[in-house]
């Protein structure tokens, strides 16, 4: 019932501002939120995006294979190298972590050169690396200033929500 009413209403109500809408598009995407829903001065406007994730959930499982190949390595010393290994990256600086899931990509494309390497210095909100999440590409950038001491992942390695991807000195 009412929806037939739905069309009369709007005729009266103001005219959708298309910078309103794309201020909602832009959190949906700054938020990773599939939709976002307001209503104002009998105005409702509804922004959604439809959600196509399930190839990159599929490569999300092989994250945890790494592990596995890394491990042999500490079988052979594994006192010495796996109390060594996790304190130098603690006392050597600050880890930057992923704000998604997604595919963390050292370079603007295939064939070019990565973003960063390790020793570069560089300043505060310069990119990093690019997550891609649902089809978008978003910038990692540095929350500061400073010298890349190890990057922790390679290039179109499936990443976690909060998984180190960098180091900075």
């Amino acid at each position: 019932m009412s929806n037939p009413k739905a069309p009369a209403e709007t005729a009266e109500t103001p005219s959708i501002d298309a910078r309103l809408v794309r201020k909602l598009a832009d959190i949906l995407k700054d938020t990773g939120l599939s939709e976002i829903e307001v209503e104002h001065v009998g105005l409702k406007i509804r922004v959604a995006r439809e959600l196509t994730v399930a190839p990159t959930a599929y490569f999300a499982a092989p994250a945890p294979v790494a592990a596995p190949i890394a491990a042999p390595a500490p079988v052979a010393a594994p006192a010495a190298e796996a109390a060594a290994a996790p304190a130098p990256a603690a006392v050597r600086g600050d880890a930057v972590k992923s704000p998604m899931v997604g595919t963390a990509y050292l370079s603007p494309q295939p064939g070019a050169d990565a973003f960063i390497k390790v020793g570069d210095t560089v300043s505060a909100g310069q990119t990093l690396l690019i997550v891609e999440a649902m089809k978008t590409m978003n910038p990692i950038a540095a929350p500061k200033a400073g010298k890349i001491v190890e990057i922790l992942v390679a290039d179109a390695q499936p990443v976690e929500f909060g998984e180190p991807l960098v180091v900075i000195e």
